[in-house]
């Protein structure tokens, strides 16, 4: 039922969260015989949230795993962002300590469409639309390369309920999926689930065509350089803002389709106050926008170094080397 070839290459880390998909993943992994552990974050918000939890732990009990699990601190707001945020890392941490190679997620083909629309309607290329991949190769802030693997993408929320009946799995449903102040939510009930329903088969083969068609397009894309906070990416002209978003998004920022436009026409700009994002000489530079002032040494190591007025600030306050930070 899933691709089990990439799973093959070092040591696997499921986001578990004791819902559908993830024990859908969960159970399909051990039937075909794939080495991994799991991770759960509890956010404490739902009345099931400690059950999960506790589930979790009885599973990797009797399936001889190991589990990791951690409590996420109270969101005042933008609690859907932060706690992607808080996730992300969590897993990061644990890849670093524990040296897996793979993390898994258990998005499916329903998770795809919605990201598809809520993208589509916001201005976006094929590269955004196509934002959930099978197989995507990431960076942690501490430098420490990882796959990000999601194997359930070619099946619908509906046939994984299936197997689990089937098979009289134990799941959780979460409550907060029908919860209509958010945005996934909205676009969930209204659009994407009743298209799956109705046209599945179409949809599947649309992705995979896309998919193809992305690879065409995209080409070669270069890191040279994954601090805690700092990327630096050679790529050609026509690639610069999915590499932009591509990036951002790994250290957790979403860009908007009004900063998608502002970074289409500008090769320095700062996004949301934040990062500061710089194009020059067929190389990308992102980094936190700061204001610090700097040694005027400093400043022209920099520049005879080629790195952009935007991110030396960063580089400085990081005490990075400008003549090594691309060939370090």
């Amino acid at each position: 039922m899933i691709d089990t070839a990439p799973l093959q290459e070092g040591k696997n880390l499921l986001a578990f969260s004791a819902g559908v998909d993830s024990s859908a993943l969960f159970f399909l992994l051990l039937e075909h015989n794939i080495t991994f552990d799991i991770a759960l974050v509890n956010y404490g918000t739902r009345e099931s949230s400690n059950a999960e939890e506790s589930y979790a732990k009885k599973l990797a009990s009797l399936y001889g795993l190991r589990v990791h699990t951690v409590r996420a601190p109270r969101f005042e707001s933008r609690f859907e962002e932060q706690a992607r945020a808080f996730r992300y890392r969590y897993f990061e941490s644990l890849i670093e300590e524990h040296g897996y190679g793979n993390l898994l997620t258990a998005h499916q083909l329903n998770d795809r469409l919605e990201w598809f629309l809520m993208r589509l309607v916001r201005g976006a290329g094929v590269s955004e639309l196509l934002g959930m991949e099978s197989v995507t190769e990431r960076t942690a802030p501490t430098g420490t390369h990882y796959r990000l693997i999601r194997p359930l993408l070619g099946y619908t929320k509906e046939e994984l309920l299936h197997y689990l009946d089937s098979n009289h799995h134990r799941y959780f449903f979460d409550e907060s999926n029908k919860n209509m102040k958010y945005e996934r939510n909205l676009f969930r009930h209204r659009w994407s689930d009743s298209l799956i329903e109705a046209y599945s088969g179409g949809i599947k083969r649309s992705f995979s065509y896309l998919e193809r068609d992305k690879r065409r397009l995209t080409g070669d894309i270069e890191l040279l350089h994954a601090g805690e906070q700092l990327r630096i990416v050679r790529v050609v002209p026509s690639q610069r803002l999915y590499a932009a978003d591509r990036y951002l998004k790994e250290l957790g920022y979403l860009l908007s389709g009004a900063q998608r436009g502002d970074l289409s026409t500008h090769t320095s700009t700062v996004i949301g106050g934040i990062w500061a994002v710089e194009y020059s000489g067929g190389i990308l530079y992102i980094a936190p926008y700061l204001k610090e002032p700097m040694p005027k040494v400093y400043k022209e190591r920099c520049r005879i170094a080629g790195i952009p007025p935007k991110i030396r600030p960063y580089c400085y306050v990081s005490g990075l080397s400008p003549e090594e930070i691309l060939h370090g």
